[in-house]
């Protein structure tokens, strides 16, 4: 969204992008979070919990994790392996480039740095924030904050489900576009049911799919940007 074809990051719709989220975070947080809740939730069902387990940030990271082991052994087996320095003796910091420079632009590491990157500063913004998950407002009709929590009642914004699954799905329709319509459907439903199961509130959602999208563009950017 925020890159264009040449992969140059759009810093103009970057901002303006951040500055309308901001908006429409606090306009629902003010007064249209409550309403469409509500109404989300009249939606829930049992296969709306099935992406709970699909689409949680530990599986996005092993699944590409192991990706990226298979990827990384089957280019050593060809190429053979660097791990030793100049004076021949091993060395962890010349593995590790090695490493990167066979994966470095490999989907799944893509995928995998694109989600990591991006829950890390959800889980950072989730702590800071606060926010009262709907289960309180269902169970005794409040809504508040509680910053520097780490507790999972008062870590609903935003969503980390949302967050690694636009990630990881805005990624893998950059890298593939004709599979774009598909991920980008797919990452929209994922969102919407985390507020039909009652796990978060319509604005926790907003926020995390805006960080996943930034975080794709971001991780792809930086990949490309030296080649």
């Amino acid at each position: 969204m925020f890159l264009t074809e040449n992969n140059k990051l759009k810093t103009k719709w970057l901002v303006w992008g951040a500055f309308i989220t901001a908006i429409i975070v606090a306009l629902g947080i003010a007064w249209l979070d409550k309403p469409l809740y509500v109404l989300l939730s009249g939606f829930d069902c049992s296969a709306w919990h099935v992406f709970d387990y699909i689409f949680d940030v530990k599986v996005w990271l092993v699944l590409t994790a192991v990706l990226l082991i298979v990827v990384f052994v089957k280019k050593s087996l060809e190429s053979g392996i660097k791990y030793k320095n100049t004076k021949s003796r091993f060395s962890l910091s010349v593995l590790v480039k090695d490493f990167m420079n066979k994966v470095r632009t490999n989907y799944a590491f893509l995928i995998f740095s694109s989600v990591l990157s991006a829950s890390i500063v959800a889980e950072i913004i989730k702590v800071c924030i606060g926010r009262f998950r709907p289960i309180f407002f269902e169970a005794l009709g409040i809504t508040g904050f509680r910053p520097f929590s780490m507790e999972w009642a008062f870590n609903s914004m935003p969503s980390g489900h949302t967050t690694a699954t636009f990630a990881g799905l805005v990624m893998a329709g950059m890298l593939a576009p004709k599979i774009k319509p598909i991920t980008w459907t797919l990452a929209i439903i994922v969102g919407l049911s985390r507020v039909a199961v009652g796990a978060h509130w319509p604005t926790d959602v907003i926020l995390g799919a805006f960080i996943g999208m930034v975080a794709a563009d971001v991780v792809k950017y930086l990949a490309f940007k030296r080649k």
